[in-house]
């Protein structure tokens, strides 16, 4: 996605606690976790070059779906199969969020900007077989909520409202794009 916006970039994991134990708010988690990436990001990068200018951008997405109650129950990367086919089915016939939060931090100053966007995804009934198929496919791994919509899980979602795919998938572009031009960033290419 950033490279079909024309930005050049180098892709760093970092440990971070993604643990959502702590969070209600779908939001507020989506937010801290990527911030927390961004900040465990730029920490090294200004050490390695205390004058130079890096603009690092954190992102993480939460997928929530409301229990009976009415309260949000965050759905993060399953662990295994097991989770998965679990996430799979708690979504099947529901209307959840999939909130991403994305972090700018500049370096050397750590100037940050953040924000997050929402998409409302509706999702049909899935049946048994179809849990078992994707879970063997081994497409949900490191995707919030057990699935990817880039794959073959959009044939689960039945409408998008609001914030749109591209957030879906796990970055929204034009809110990144947003934040990297309040934090001062050269223009893509």
């Amino acid at each position: 996605l950033l490279a079909a916006a024309g930005l050049e970039f180098e892709v760093g994991p970092v440990p971070v606690d993604e643990n959502l134990d702590l969070f209600a708010d779908p939001a507020q988690a989506a937010l801290e976790l990527a911030t927390r990436k961004a900040l465990a990001a730029a920490r090294p990068r200004a050490e390695r070059s205390p004058r130079a200018a890096w603009w690092v951008i954190g992102a993480d997405t939460i997928v929530a779906v409301a229990d009976r109650s009415g309260a949000w129950r965050l759905l993060g990367k399953p662990a295994d199969g097991a989770e998965a086919a679990a996430m799979l089915r708690s979504l099947s016939t529901t209307r959840h969020q999939v909130v991403t939060g994305v972090c700018v931090v500049r370096t050397p100053d750590f100037v940050r900007h953040a924000a997050v966007e929402r998409t409302w995804v509706t999702m049909r009934a899935i049946r048994a077989e179809e849990v078992d198929a994707y879970v063997r496919s081994e497409e949900w791994r490191d995707k919030a909520g057990g699935y990817a919509i880039q794959e073959h899980a959009d044939c689960f979602v039945t409408r998008l409202e609001e914030g749109g795919y591209d957030n879906v998938v796990g970055l929204p572009v034009a809110l990144t794009l947003r934040l990297l031009r309040e934090s001062g960033a050269p223009p893509p290419h």
